[in-house]
């Protein structure tokens, strides 16, 4: 369901009746990859991916990942898209950081881990909502924000990405739409007992003709018109502008980031221990990224034909439901030879120095993490009550060559274009340029 209360499903199922298709995606793996912002190199930051297993360090858009990928961690059989997202680690007091796992989210099944994907056709008056076609990619947010204005009625975009304190149990904390009502901008600043949403809209109106442009977002923006603060743009039927004017489906991610482990470790000063895997303790630098991938012309008549207002997949008779074991079993070994994730690290994988800001990140001069050398991921010793302090000595440290890259292809957006020991690319792709921020 769309995680309303009863009260509020009656008082509104009338006005507004969603056309939706809604399910959950177990996770397929986590490591520092991202083959839209960074192809065929390692990522910055740790990011968590569900879908097809046909993810990888590199992602071509002219190949069918529909028929390359040969399962799918989400709901729907046709369904090998790629949806991704950074990580959420939790830092102690001692210094030293652990991952914080998902859990299924409200009427998805057991689904180990992963997140929940809205495919939305907006409400009555339905308007011609066109699906992605093959070769489609897009992102959602900038994860080098540390500040944001509040949201405005007149800016679509301003409500896109928030964050839902859930109590325990939920009870009025899980009343009304993601992305508005009690949703924040920032992560939470108490203890969740009940585990933290977060929800990540992406535009719904595209220019028609741009597959995936350098900065995979250009090709895509919001609707136009006036949002309602009580239930956000999930609910938002508004109208796309003459540059983008073929409305698609909305795309919304929901993450339910299980806290509970945490609660005798929440600091009692009142400070928030919670950090985004780029080092953003802000929340603000929340992103999602997409890659199309769905079989023929199954999202088309999915958008066409499913008009269930909670957007359940078995009231969705296009499509092929998969088990709970199916999706789960779904699994891809991680490339990188690294942990990140089931015990204390000593850092956030990568280099990401917390940052605060309100001034955008910067990255540091100097890193010395895994760019390179693809393997398998090693065995992660599970999670004990025992804090390990992470070692002091240096000697721990495995330093590896600093990332290199081809010289001559342009950057793209968010991609690294210098910095100390760089010896690729400085060339930007158009509409960006090379400065501090971007150095990774």
């Amino acid at each position: 369901m769309l995680a309303l209360s009863a009260a509020l499903i009656v008082a509104s199922a009338v006005q507004y009746a969603t056309a939706t298709i809604r399910f959950g995606c177990a996770q397929l793996v986590t490591q520092r990859l991202d083959p839209l912002v960074t192809p065929g190199q390692i990522s910055p930051h740790v990011h968590q991916i569900v879908g097809g297993n046909a993810f990888n360090v590199t992602m071509d858009p002219k190949e069918d990942y529909s028929k390359t990928a040969t399962c799918t961690t989400c709901r729907f059989k046709e369904d090998k898209s790629n949806y991704w997202t950074a990580v959420l680690y939790f830092k102690h007091s001692n210094g030293s950081y652990m991952r914080v796992p998902q859990k299924p989210n409200d009427q998805v099944g057991p689904t180990n881990g992963g997140m929940t994907v809205y495919y939305i056709a907006g409400y009555p008056p339905f308007q011609k909502v066109t699906a992605f076609p093959k070769g489609f990619r897009m992102i959602s947010g900038n994860p080098m924000i540390r500040t944001k204005a509040a949201p405005a009625r007149n800016n679509v975009e301003s409500w896109a990405i928030s964050f839902r304190c859930w109590d325990n149990p939920r009870g009025s904390s899980n009343n009304g739409p993601p992305g508005g009502g009690q949703d924040t901008l920032t992560l939470p600043s108490k203890f969740c007992a009940g585990g933290i949403r977060s929800n990540i809209f992406f535009p719904t109106c595209w220019d028609g003709k741009t597959l995936d442009p350098p900065d995979h977002a250009s090709h895509m923006a919001y609707q136009q018109g006036t949002v309602d603060p009580g239930f956000g743009i999930i609910w938002q039927n508004g109208t796309c502008p003459s540059s983008h004017p073929v409305r698609t489906p909305t795309v919304l991610y929901e993450i339910a980031w299980d806290t509970a482990q945490f609660r005798d470790l929440w600091p009692k000063d009142g400070s928030q221990p919670l950090v985004m895997s780029q080092g953003d303790p802000t929340g603000y630098g929340q992103h999602g990224d997409y890659v199309f991938g769905w079989e023929g012309d199954s999202l088309q008549r999915a958008m066409d034909t499913c008009k269930d207002q909670f957007g359940t997949p078995e009231a969705c008779r296009e499509l092929t439901v998969l088990s709970d074991a199916e999706i789960n079993r779904c699994v891809q070994k991680a490339v990188l030879n690294e942990r990140v994730e089931g015990e204390y690290l000593p850092a956030l994988p990568g280099c990401n120095p917390i940052q605060n800001g309100p001034n955008p990140a910067t990255m540091p001069a100097n890193c010395n993490a895994i760019s390179t050398v693809p393997g398998s991921q090693p065995t992660v010793t599970a999670p004990t009550t025992t804090v390990v302090a992470p070692t002091p000595t240096p000697t721990t440290t495995v330093v590896n060559p600093q990332p290199t890259a081809p010289q001559g292809p342009a950057v793209p957006k968010y991609g690294q274009c210098g910095g100390n020991g760089w010896t690729g690319s400085t060339t930007c792709t158009a509409g960006s340029s090379c400065v501090k921020l971007n150095e990774w």
